[in-house]
This record gives C-alpha cells, structure tokens and sequence, in this order.
C-alpha cells in the first residue's frame, strides 16, 4: 500500500479523521504488557470468537489497530489514557476481531488502490507539522510508539473494511425523503421562549427550627447515607516522574526543539489554553514533553522492580518491603480509601483504585499503575469494613444535612404553591409577569431553547437540561410546566411562544442535516446488528465471560 501511496504525490488534503497531536513522541512501548494482562499464552487462554480461538499474534494486531484507532481520533495512544481501564482495552480489541472477522465472512477484499487512498488522507493530516512523505510518518508518528509500516497497513485495509460492512448493514438508515428531513429539522430547531421562577433552598435555611429529637430520627431513618464504606489501606513503592526529569531532558536534548515547534505549528496557542503568549505556550509544551518522557522513564524502573517481585518464590504482600529495601527505596502506606472516592493523598486513577479493591491476601500485589506524577507498585496492607459511625461523632455533618433536606422541602413547597396559583392565574388571563407579582416572585429570562440546544448560558450548572427540555417541550406555549429540582432548589418554567424558524437558515443547513441524519441512522442500523453479533460470538472470550458487550468497538464509527 505505501508504494501505491508513494506514486500518487498528489495527495487529497481532505480530513476524514479529526486529530489533534499533542505529541508523536512515546519514549517506551506498551506491546510488552500485553504478556501480563492476565491471559495465558497459550491461544485457548484468549477464548474464542464464533467458536474460532483467538491466538495471541491476532490479538496483539488487534491491539495495535485499537491503539492507532485511539490515536488517530482522540490523539491519545493507549497508555496514554487513563479513563480507560485494561478490561476497557481489551473489550475493545476483541470487538476489532470480531470486525476483522465479520470482513472475512462477508467476503469483503479491500482493493490496494481503495486502501492507499485512505491511507493518503490520514497520513495527509500531518503535513502542517512537516511530515509531507510516508516515510517520515512512519520514522516520526509510528515507530517511536513500537508500530510499523505492516501494522499501519492492516490497520487502514480493516478500516475501510468496516465501512464496507457499515454500508453494508446499515442500508436501511438511508430510507430518508428530503420531507422526513424537513420536518426533523423543524423539530430539532424550533426555538421556545421561556422563563422561570427560581425557589433557591438558601432562601428557607434561616427558618429551619432543629430539635435534637427530629435530628436523631433523621439520622436514624438514613444510616445507610451515613455508612462509611469498606475501604483498604495499601503499601506502595512510588516512581515520582520528577526523579526522572534530568534523565529525560537529557535524552530529548538533540530534538526537543523540533519536536517543540511541530507540536505548537499545529496546535498553537490551542496546546496550552493558559499561555499567553508563542514563547509561553512553547516553553509548556517542552515542559509536558519531558514530564511524558519521565514518566516512560518511570514506568521502565516500575517494570524492572515488578520483575523482581514476580521471580521470588512466594507471592506475598512482604515481598514489596523486601524489594524496596534491596533497591533502597522507601515504602510508603496510604490513608484509607474507598471504591468511590479512591485516595485522596495521592493523585492516582481510576484503574489503581480498581486493581487495589481486586486485592486479596492471596493475590497481594499489583502494579505497575501508571499515575498523573508517578508510576506505582502495590501490596495489599488492610482491609476495613463497612461501618456506621455513632450520630455523635458525625453530629454536625447531620444537622447540616437535615438542614439542607428541609430547606429543598419548604423550596418544593413554595415552587408547588406557586405553580398552582400560577396555573389559576393563567386560567383567569392574566399574564405570567402579573402572576409572579402577585406571587411576589421575580422572573428570570431563559436563553431561548430547542430540542438541538447544547448549552444554556447560567443554566447548565443550574438544572438539567434534558429534564429542563422535556417540561418546554411537554408544556403547551402560554402554560407553565411543573416544578423542576435544581443544584440549588426548584424552578417552575413558563413557556411564552414558539420562536419564529429562519427558513433561509434551515434551507442553507438542510443539506449536511440531511446527510448527517442518514449517517447517524446507518450507523444505528448497523450497531442493532453488531450488537446482535457481539452477543452471540463474543460470550466464549475472557473479557466478555462476566457482562455483556457494548458497542464502541474500535473502528465501528469510521
């Protein structure tokens, strides 16, 4: 495919992946964890899909497709993104192989020339950060992740593959007459005019009587809301990135500049939101290269000290202790902590507080878990029950509670009162501005809304706005809808009127709505049949054992 890419120098600049590169630089390859993921070696050990086993060369391709999938759309490579888990991962490989297997099935052959085209266009994106050949987006954006030509070649003949299958089974998301289309538009977009009546809870604070009987039984009647939740406390050994940082300017030394100006031509200021100014926002962006490239450092000496615990014979929580003290590293023990909540003396991730709760006194340790400062090893030090705490230890925490919960009833009672008189006033004629004088109630302009409506300036933090949505769209123009909770108390909405529809507007957007409609709706029509799929060749694989699949399959949304 790349000779084919090489001979056609003329390349379409057109954007079919959105990207946006913080860097191309990842200075160790996650590959070598795959062995440790917690499946065998042997292929039985990766189950199977559709009744074929899975081996592991077709998974480890499978996750390096998943990995430039991520790469390429949300400009994080894997190991760069904490929100996801491994278990995340791995279900997302397998549904890759699923995809790729569904390719075979149906007979899909991917021609060179269709996959060279495609692979123009990706490649296309970074010509702006001065990769104008192949060759260099294989020496700069491939290889120091530990990917090849071979991997970028599979990965661009699956993908266009999966739009094949996409067009394939989503056929029917097509059925739209430009009539439908018209009148989805109208929906989406007709503006109402609204306004709301606050009933904030702070307002009711000051009249709130407490006796000490009434917070007792408050208490009493929610001390499951008091529980403290079972939490564990665990030893850990922590590679703090800054230990690292010398290292890795070191090591960046002969191109830490030009990686610093590919990155901000193609970002700019946009890289950094607070500089303010090109040379600040360069100098941040060297800044964050050599933290990445510290915690890579970081993550090699967590790997190396993993490899010591796995070579001793036992596998017991003491081990970490040893280790470090055999490596002259402290040891540290962490404040209890809850699934929730996770620590909060340590800046970790979601996947630490995961694999910390999975700990067992026989399965103690765990690790590397890569952190925002520092990679970490852990072993498990102590459990501590679910317990409650006696109401006189958490006193105040009850009265402000109980004062909170009256004051949110007294504000839904007044937001009730008022709607019911509003409602009365509206039946007599009256407006909704002479209403809320009588009522003694100052209305509040809304931002005019629609079904497509994203954000609401001063509301988005106020109320929800699919709840503040459904009541608009529900309630009839010159009525009122019923009292809505907010973060601070309640809001009753009255509806004016419908807003005038731009038609030129409408006439200009109806193309790419109409488009846009079609594409969301073939995508439905084929996730309703790779839903079917998934859950009838995806229950003999590891990952899939324990829950159901989800969609979000690597490559699905091409």
């Amino acid at each position: 495919m790349f000779g084919t890419i090489r001979k056609h120098q003329t390349w379409l600049w057109a954007v079919i992946i959105t990207l946006t590169v913080i860097s191309f630089v990842v200075y160790f390859s996650p590959y070598s964890r795959l062995n440790n993921s917690g499946y065998s070696r042997n292929p039985s050990g990766r189950g199977t899909i559709n009744g074929e086993p899975v081996t592991d060369q077709q998974f480890l391709n499978a996750y390096r497709e998943v990995d430039l999938y991520s790469f390429l759309n949300t400009s994080h490579w894997l190991n760069e993104d904490r929100k996801r888990s491994e278990d995340d991962v791995n279900r997302e490989v397998y549904m890759r192989l699923l995809l790729i297997q569904k390719e075979e099935q149906n007979g899909i052959h991917v021609s060179e020339q269709e996959a060279a085209r495609l692979g123009r266009l990706v490649i296309a994106r970074f010509e702006r950060m001065g990769i104008t050949s192949p060759q260099m987006f294989v020496e700069k954006v491939l290889q120091p992740h530990g990917l090849q030509v071979g991997d970028f070649e599979r990965y661009i003949q699956h993908e266009v593959g999966i739009q094949e299958l996409v067009a394939a089974y989503g056929l029917t998301g097509q059925l739209l007459t430009p009539q439908d289309a018209k009148a989805l538009y109208q929906r989406d977009h007709q503006e109402l005019a609204t306004e709301a009546a606050l009933f904030p809870a702070s307002n009711y604070l000051a009249s709130i009587v407490v006796t000490p009987s009434q917070v007792s039984q408050f208490y009493s009647n929610r001390l499951a809301n008091f529980a403290i939740p079972e939490r564990v406390v665990v030893d850990y050994v922590k590679f703090n990135v800054t230990n690292y940082l010398a290292q890795a300017q070191t090591q960046l030394s002969t191109n830490i500049n030009d990686l610093v100006e590919m990155n901000y031509e193609r970002l700019g200021t946009n890289a950094v939101p607070d500089a303010k100014t090109p040379e600040e926002a360069k100098a941040k962006i060297r800044e964050q290269l050599i933290r990445r490239t510290a915690l890579a450092e970081a993550e090699k000496h967590a790997n190396s000290f993993v490899q010591q615990l796995s070579a001793m014979e036992t596998n017991r929580a003491e081990n970490l202790k040893l280790v470090a003290q055999s490596n002259g590293v402290p040891v540290h023990v962490s404040a209890p902590f809850d699934s929730e909540e996770g620590p909060k003396d340590m800046d970790v991730g979601a996947d630490f507080v995961k694999q910390a709760f999975a700990l067992t006194p026989d399965d103690p340790l765990a690790g590397p878990l890569p952190g925002p400062d520092g990679v970490y090893v852990i072993a498990l030090d102590r459990r501590l029950p679910r317990e409650i705490p006696p109401l006189d230890s958490i006193r105040d925490k009850v009265l402000s509670e109980y004062k909170h919960n009256q004051s949110m009833i007294q504000a839904r009672m007044a937001a009730l009162n008022f709607f019911t008189s509003l409602t009365n006033s509206l039946g007599q004629g009256k407006t909704f501005e002479a209403a809320s004088t009588q009522a003694g109630v100052q209305p509040v302009p809304v931002p005019p809304l629609s079904i497509s409506t994203q954000h609401l300036p001063g509301f988005d933090d106020l109320v929800s706005l699919p709840q503040l949505k459904q009541v608009a769209f529900t309630t009839q123009p010159g009525k009122a809808g019923p009292p809505l909770p907010t973060s601070e108390g309640f809001l009753v909405l009255y509806v004016k009127a419908k807003l005038p529809l731009d038609q030129a507007q409408m006439e200009k957007d109806l193309p790419n709505f109409i488009a846009s409609v079609r594409r969301n709706r073939e995508f439905e029509a084929f996730n309703d049949w790779f839903r079917q799929q998934a859950e009838r060749d995806l229950r003999n694989t590891p990952v899939f054992q324990q829950r159901p699949p989800a969609l979000g399959a690597a490559g699905a949304k091409s």
